[in-house]
């Protein structure tokens, strides 16, 4: 439950983005603007897809990747976890997710 809340959380504060939308996947949501998939929500996290010029001020703020498990061999992908004062600030993070989905585009 509290996973569904945090998700109606983010979708809140994600809401002067047109479109979008959380789609589940594998225990999580995944965070989609139209076709483009930007964010990972997962055990009450939120991660969002960088770039070569936006991951470092991910790493400044010490955030890690998001990573998983498969066959004992994990994987790690560029998508990375949002600092919390920048989850709790609405224009902050749309600026954040707007940059995610740009990078989602390349």
């Amino acid at each position: 439950m509290a996973d569904q809340s945090f998700k109606a959380f983010v979708l809140d504060q994600l809401a002067a983005l047109p479109d979008v939308r959380a789609k589940a996947m594998f225990g999580g949501h995944g965070l989609y603007q139209g076709e483009r998939f930007f964010g990972i929500l997962m055990a009450g996290r939120l991660y969002f897809k960088t770039n070569e010029q936006t991951r470092s001020e991910y790493l400044k703020r010490r955030m890690s990747p998001f990573t998983y498990e498969k066959a004992r061999q994990t994987t790690t992908m560029h998508y990375y976890e949002v600092p919390p004062e920048v989850l709790e600030d609405r224009e902050q993070l749309n600026a954040w997710a707007r940059e995610a989905v740009r990078a989602a585009s390349e």
